[in-house]
């Protein structure tokens, strides 16, 4: 089954498209503004109560009935087991570790956070300065190796995502602390606004999760994962990677979070679509001609993609042009079986239809792209077309 990409993986805006949720939104955003400096105020006595109290049930009950005033709601099903002591859990929001806290006793330890009072406030554990991965293995192995630690929550993923596509690839280092492991399904809702925008700070999303009338957390503790003999930390990533995917009914993926940080990049550069081209008119026989055209020679471009873009060209080369040259953003679609020759696999590999996987593409420049596709284009338009052209032209 083809694993989904990185934008379907990833919100790329915050609020809703449809208009009545927009506008349902804009009658909530004076009480939402009056909830956000309410709550500020009460979260700033829900800090002081978790500085005061030392880790125990009656803490954590007490914070979780405050942030619950706070609109973080929390639910459960299945229970932590203690005698382990690493959990892995998928990430979604920058307070995950913080919800997972309320629930039991662990600690996750700051990967990219500078130690410091932030760090500490934040509630994560400080290992020093963050170093190498090896170093913060060897820095997490000793703090386990400690009487009376508490187990470490894990993000192996190492960045967020929506939830509602597939995880990303798990990293090999945060198995390789434990021969048993307990996979933690999270899952969050939350009406109207999107849970997390990739790139937001940590204080931009504090806002809107104060200013949303509520944000509701499902934790669904699995049965703990063990490895087996001669597994390797990286089979035994994949293997918590697919079993946790499967319980939350999404795939497990090979994007890694360098992949993810170069597709929020990539998207930034990428410029915003013309406002003609949101609604274009119903194609004519003639245009849906001149749209299979395209279609043939570049079949990753969607229909609805090249109908808006003759709209305004009225000329097939002119429209391939634009969609080779990248002035026309699309996502690229998998073609259906069978649509191409088979002589033909060879060529449809020189379009990218993404994020290179291999080190190797991702280092071609994009003038040595843009020729690849000229040709594969070109070749294509001959082999359709050339023939009726030269006929053409030779009865003239």
């Amino acid at each position: 089954m083809e694993q989904p990409g990185l934008e379907q993986m990833l919100d790329g805006q915050r609020f809703p498209v449809e208009l009545l949720s927009r506008g349902l939104l804009l009658l909530y955003a004076p009480l939402g503004l009056c909830l956000f400096l309410l709550r500020l105020f009460i979260g700033a006595h829900v800090f002081l109560v978790s500085c005061v109290l030392p880790d125990c049930a009656i803490r954590r009950f007490l914070v979780r009935v405050m942030s619950s005033v706070l609109g973080v709601l929390v639910s459960q099903s299945g229970e932590p087991d203690r005698a382990l002591k690493i959990y892995v859990s998928n990430h979604l929001t920058f307070i995950d570790h913080n919800v997972l806290g309320l629930l039991t006793s662990c600690s996750t330890p700051s990967v990219s956070c500078p130690p410091g009072f932030l760090c500490w406030a934040r509630g994560f554990l400080e290992l020093g300065a963050p170093g190498s991965q090896s170093q913060l293995q060897e820095s997490l192995k000793h703090f386990l190796s400690q009487t009376g630690s508490s187990p470490l929550l894990l993000f192996p993923e190492e960045e967020t995502t929506n939830g509602r596509a597939g995880l990303l690839h798990f990293s090999s280092w945060a198995f390789s602390l434990s021969d048993s492991v307990q996979p933690v399904a999270l899952r969050v809702s939350r009406p109207l606004i999107s849970v997390a925008v990739p790139g937001s700070p940590w204080c931009v999303e504090l806002f809107w999760t104060l200013f949303s009338l509520y944000t509701v957390y499902h934790v669904r503790w699995l049965l703990p994962v063990y490895r087996s003999p001669r597994e390797s930390d990286e089979d035994f990533a994949s293997r918590v990677q697919k079993l946790l995917a499967h319980s939350l009914g999404v795939h497990g993926t090979r994007h890694t979070a360098a992949d993810r940080a170069e597709h929020i990049k990539r998207r930034k550069k990428e410029p915003p679509p013309r406002s003609s081209r949101q609604n274009p008119p119903t194609a004519s026989p003639a245009a849906s001609h001149m749209a299979q055209r395209v279609k043939e020679v570049l079949p990753q471009v969607p229909l609805s993609v090249i109908h808006q873009d003759l709209a305004l060209t009225g000329c097939v080369d002119a429209t391939i042009t634009n969609l080779i040259e990248g002035r026309v953003p699309y996502e690229p679609e998998a073609p259906s079986a069978g649509s191409e020759a088979p002589g033909r696999a060879t060529s449809n590999k020189l379009i990218p239809k993404g994020f290179a996987r291999r080190p190797e593409d991702r280092h071609l420049s994009l003038q040595e792209r843009k020729e690849a596709l000229y040709d594969c284009a070109r070749r294509r338009y001959l082999e359709k077309y050339g023939g009726v052209a030269a006929a053409k032209k030779k009865s003239d």
